[in-house]
Order: structure tokens, then sequence, then C-alpha cells
């Protein structure tokens, strides 16, 4: 008998073949969530296609009602309880050409960049179309019927205040968002500068989501945890002759340079940089006015990043540690190999846990263990052998 290829079998008949084989463990919360993928997985393929364009259907395209969206799925609870594994699984077996994944802060970075270059255009006259949300958000539907979020968390202004009218467009235009999170929908933008008017996206999202809980008792990512010598604490000489030497070792010893990253005429400073491996202090990264953009920029530049003198963080810091929650999700999401000298462990890292910025530093933790790992170390190598 010829096995069942992975795009044949649902989310939940995965699990079940993965769990029997040994490589998984059983885990109701996960085969819950998996049944809510596979409703969606079925709705996608029972939607009807779009009518045939005729030789005439220009002249009714204006009167078509648009597609309706299946609704999708927002999966929220606490780090490493397999929801990036979930959502892997679902998005390689949806039934649609187009399709997009990614980090939610990768995307809103597009999504801003995309509405820069509307405004250039219309300065130049090359457009007549003022709001720049509307084309921008066609182009995108144009692109992906199906939007697929890891980590979906709003910290930044400018993102809240464009979301309710960018997914207004995207969800009449047909679009199905698969959404996770490690914060409820209700707790987006906690805290946030002006939240009342955010509140209307809330509304929104949870009209065209089902909103469930992953809440298996297992942290899978600490389950894993190895660590290796890549995170020293707390800062003292000892921490900076370690960092010194894990340096030397990287780069192998040779000459290091200073370096900038041009950004949309604009520049990130890159203070120490050796082929790519580039060297930073953490008020460098996080004391400065930078964002998700730049970060990402930085991540796919190198291939090792070292920190130094990260601080004790809390509301005191409060912008340093947003920004430093995004640095983190920016490197880890792109396997970068990271070093790093702290004042103290993850765990203890934030004194106090406030706000958005306490929900989400509990990822960061997470990552920062992970990323001591034997298991993300080994992704690092494969990840650079394949350049």
């Amino acid at each position: 008998m010829q096995p069942i290829p992975d795009y044949a079998m649902s989310v939940a008949e995965q699990l079940r073949s993965m769990t029997e084989a040994g490589t998984l463990k059983a885990d109701k919360a996960q085969m819950a969530v998996a049944g809510h993928l596979d409703r969606i997985l079925q709705d996608l393929k029972q939607r009807k296609p779009a009518a045939k364009k005729s030789a005439l259907g220009w002249m009714f395209a204006q009167k078509r009602k648009p597609l309706q969206a299946v609704r999708g799925l927002y999966v929220h609870g606490s780090v490493g309880r397999g929801k990036t594994m979930l959502m892997d699984l679902f998005f390689k077996m949806a039934p649609v050409e187009k399709k997009r994944r990614a980090h939610f802060h990768e995307f809103m970075a597009d999504v801003h960049a995309r509405i820069h270059a509307h405004r250039i255009r219309l300065k130049n006259g090359e457009t007549r179309q003022a709001d720049p949300v509307p084309p921008v958000a066609a182009a995108l539907r144009e692109e992906a019927e199906l939007l697929c979020f890891d980590e979906f968390t709003v910290t930044d202004i400018a993102d809240a205040m464009i979301l309710a009218r960018l997914f207004t467009e995207l969800f009449a235009r047909g679009c199905t968002l698969v959404a996770t999170s490690n914060v409820e929908p209700d707790n987006l933008y906690r805290d946030g500068l002006n939240r009342g008017l955010f509140l209307p996206f809330i509304e929104m999202l949870k009209r065209h989501v089902e909103v469930t809980t992953l809440d298996s008792p297992t942290d899978y990512r600490l389950e894993k945890l190895e660590s290796l010598p890549v995170y020293v604490a707390p800062l003292d000489a000892e921490a900076d002759r370690l960092m010194n030497l894990a340096w030397q070792r990287v780069t192998e010893g040779r000459p290091e340079i200073y370096t900038e990253i041009e950004m949309k005429g604009r520049v990130v400073p890159v203070p120490r940089a050796v082929g790519r491996s580039a060297r930073f202090t953490f008020a460098e990264l996080c004391e400065n006015p930078l964002g998700a953009s730049d970060y990402l920029e930085i991540a796919r530049r190198f291939d090792v990043v070292f920190i130094d003198h990260i601080p004790y963080l809390g509301p005191a810091k409060r912008n340093e540690t947003k920004r430093f929650i995004i640095l983190v999700d920016a490197l880890y999401d792109s396997s970068v190999q990271v070093f790093v000298s702290a004042a103290a462990m993850p765990e203890t890292l934030l004194t106090e846990k406030k706000g958005t910025e306490g929900f989400e530093f509990d990822r960061t933790v997470s990552r920062l263990f992970e990323m001591r790992s034997a298991d993300y170390l080994a992704l690092h190598h494969a990840n650079r052998a394949e350049l």
C-alpha cells in the first residue's frame, strides 16, 4: 500500500501519524486546534471558484459580488505549546495557490513600505488615488487569499492605527486569516497609546476568525533545552572576557570594520562587522529609534550577531524593552546565531511584568533559552551551509 501523501492528510491525521511514529507526544490540546484548522481546509476546498470571465466580463466587474472569506482562526496560548508546528502543517496542506505566511512584524513592515511607495507615486503624479490603503490591500489580496501570521502582536502605534482599515479591505476582498499569538484578541495593544481607536479592529477580527486557546500543559521548547555557552550573565569583567573570546573564535581573528545598512534614505550603523558576523551593544540596537524592518535587515545580512551589555528591563525602559522583543523575534525567525551578555538570565531580565511587554516577554524568554539549544544551533549551521 502506497503511503498517503502529506497534502492528502488532514492536520489531525498528520498529528496521529507523527504520534504513532514516535516523533510527537499525544496532546489533546493540539488535536483540538487541529480540528479547527481542518475545518478551514475543508471550507477552502469547498469554496466555489470565481466565475469564469466572459468577453464582456469587464462590463459587470463592478457589480460582481466579491468572494466571501472563509472564516479564519486565531490561536493563542503560552509559548512552546506547538502553535508554530500546527501552523506548519496547516500551511503546507492549505489547498490554495496564493497563500502567504509571515511573522506579523515582517508583514507590517511590508505594508508600510508599500504605503510609502504609493505616496511617492502620488507625489510624482503617477496616481490620483490619495488613500494608499485600498490599492495596497488590493495588491496584497491579489498575491494571497490566505494570510498566515506567526506571533500576531501589536505594539506599534503606526501598526495599530492602520490595521482596522487594512483588514476591512482585505476581508471584503475574500481574504482568510489564520494567526498564532501569545495573547487573546482582547489583550492586543493592551495599554497602547490611543487604544480606543484600535478597539474596532479587535471586534472586526473576532467576527472574521474563530478564537481558540492552545493550553497544552507542556512547554516543548524548554523540554528540548540544552544550554550552550552563548548567553553570559551577570555583567562583569568575566562576561566581557567570554564574549571577546567567542568573538575571536567566530571571526577567526580577522580584522573588523565599521559598516552601514541603508534603509530608505537613512542608515543603520553596524559598529563591528567581520564578514557575516556583527557585534552591537544593547544600547546601539535598542536605545536608538530602530524598528522591525531594521532588525529584519540585520538578520538578513548577518548569520551571527553579538549583543553586549543587556541591562535589566522594565517600565523604566519601556521603549527599549519593546525594541528588544522585536529584535529577538527577528533574529530567531531568521535562525541567526546569537551571543549575549546580560545583567541576568532571561527569566529574571524583566523586572516587572506590566502591560503588553509583560505578555510579550514570555515569548522572548522562551526564545532566548531555545537559541542556546543544540537543536537551534544545528538549524543555524544547516542554514549557513545552504548559502
